[in-house]
Order: structure tokens, then C-alpha cells, then sequence
């Protein structure tokens, strides 16, 4: 599912426009965003968790190229999926 398809589905279960729909789903994601940006970790019971994760810098390889080069640090997000969804899953549910 994709966040047009995730609209979709909410305009139509709760009755709402697709405007409405989409600012909902914005809200929510612009929402995790500033949370994630902020240092901040993301848990929703039964789903998963949001949580950003520092690397540090490290010399790589141009793959096109084969020329060396430095990656500077970065913060990526990480998700680490719920117990319940695990199961979801795995039991074919």
C-alpha cells in the first residue's frame, strides 16, 4: 500500500473527502517526521517502533568508478517491527 492508496482507504471507511483524507495522513506523517527529527522515538503498540540511529563515517568505494571515497556521518531511521505484527504475519492472518 502506498500513501495515495492509504488515503483511499480512509476516505472511504470514515466517510471523508480526499482532501480531508490527505491532510489527515499528512498530519500524522509530518507528525512522526519532526518527532524523528527531534531525537525522538515513534512506538505504536501492536505494530512496530520508529528510532533514528546514528552511523558514523566510513571510507567507501565509488561502485561505477572504483574511486575511494569518505561518507560523512549520518542519522537514518530504523524500524523495528511489534511482536504482534511479527506474528500477523508469520501465522498467514
Amino acid at each position: 500500500m502506498n500513501k495515495s492508496e492509504l488515503i483511499d482507504a480512509l476516505s472511504k471507511k470514515e466517510g471523508l473527502t480526499e482532501k480531508q483524507a490527505a491532510d489527515v495522513v499528512n498530519l500524522i506523517f509530518k507528525g512522526f517526521g519532526n518527532q524523528l527529527k527531534s531525537g525522538g522515538r515513534i512506538e505504536i503498540r501492536g505494530f512496530g517502533s520508529f528510532v533514528v540511529r546514528d552511523y558514523d563515517s566510513y571510507t567507501g568505494r565509488n561502485p561505477k568508478t572504483g574511486e575511494t571515497i569518505h561518507v560523512d556521518p549520518k542519522k537514518l531511521p530504523f524500524f523495528k517491527v511489534g511482536k504482534e505484527l511479527k506474528e500477523r504475519v508469520n501465522s498467514g492472518k
